[in-house]
């Protein structure tokens, strides 16, 4: 009986797309589904020359990926009711070999554990120092966890119980599911294996801005949804958004003139939270080069995350709703 299924996601990937597929097949023959997003390339056609069963998603309902996972679940069970386990990748990535089999031993072990991930790395980190602070980003302590990303090994039981993920929310859709299901007793692990491979492809400034308004935004709004005692989820992402990148600027500004210019001493407040920021990130044995390049980006990603978390405030006052914010180029 086949326990397991395998839902990829993806909204023009092209070759990445390609790979991530090749990958899935590798581990999981018969139930791989690729659930698409309006892609303009050849995705779908790609994923069906493969043999892989494909969903296209209504364009009339706004995109977002917990939308797409949600519907790929849906359709694994529609196939075959007694799956146990889903696996969720995003199309940018490639599983590694022994991922599936080794996640579903810790599931099959531990039954009180809803979601299981390992090691993502980013695949081509000397492409660019924004593929590296991707890197960077991905490397967490192993053990139990309080979330996990996009790629995991969920218990169809727990994903259930708990109603799936948010389909309205553009990003921290896992976090968000993470907190539910904690809620309920589940745990969260992540395991010391390798994982997936993923393919960012951020190789202009401009692209990792956007990806950092739209983690303003998924910040903001994890704070609206669960910011309350005990979970307290991304209020303190969000106060440190809201001062260092709005708060700070406005009083340097608005009491110029009153202090003589004396308030300019307020902008040292910057460069000291970037020592800060590097000092964390040596203690973590990150290599002088890397952690002056992490502390740099949390500086001034402050910036383009208040432009997210205003836009958040903006659709939440007006009661409108973002569309994706992407940045990521189509790779054919």
């Amino acid at each position: 009986m086949n326990r397991i299924g395998l839902v990829v996601i993806g909204r023009n990937e092209g070759q990445r797309l390609k790979k991530c597929l090749l990958s899935a097949i590798s581990q999981l023959q018969e139930i791989v589904v690729y659930v698409d997003s309006g892609s303009t390339d050849s995705s779908v056609d790609l994923a069906r020359s493969l043999k892989v069963d494909v969903v296209e998603l209504d364009a009339s309902v706004p995109f977002t990926a917990a939308r797409s996972r949600n519907a790929g679940l849906a359709h694994l069970l529609a196939v075959n009711p007694q799956i146990e386990y889903v696996q969720f990748i995003d199309g940018d990535c490639e599983i590694a070999t022994g991922w599936v089999e080794f996640a579903q031993n810790e599931l099959d072990a531990k039954f009180d554990v809803a979601v299981v991930c390992g090691r993502r790395r980013e695949q081509y980190p000397d492409k660019s120092i924004y593929n590296r602070l991707c890197d960077m980003e991905w490397d967490t302590p192993i053990g139990e966890a309080k979330a996990c990303g996009g790629d995991a090994m969920m218990r169809v039981k727990a994903f259930q119980q708990v109603s799936g993920f948010n389909p309205t929310l553009i990003a921290g859709e896992e976090p968000e599911l993470c907190i539910r299901l904690r809620q309920m007793g589940w745990k969260i692990l992540r395991l010391n294996a390798e994982m997936t491979l993923h393919d960012a492809q951020i190789m202009h400034f401009k692209q990792w801005w956007r990806r950092s308004i739209r983690a303003g935004y998924a910040h903001a709004e994890g704070a609206w949804l669960h910011g309350s005692k005990p979970e307290r989820h991304w209020m303190k992402e969000s106060q440190s958004i809201l001062l260092w990148g709005l708060f700070i600027p406005l009083l340097v500004l608005g009491m110029g003139w009153f202090t003589h210019g004396l308030s300019l001493l307020l902008l040292i407040g910057y460069p000291l939270l970037g020592v800060r920021v590097f000092v964390k990130a040596r203690s973590q044995k990150i290599s002088s080069e890397n952690a002056a390049l992490y502390a740099l980006s949390c500086v001034l990603s402050k910036f383009a995350q208040l432009l997210g978390l205003l836009d958040f405030l903006k659709n939440l006052t007006l009661q409108t709703k973002t569309v994706l914010i992407e940045y990521k180029n189509s790779c054919n």
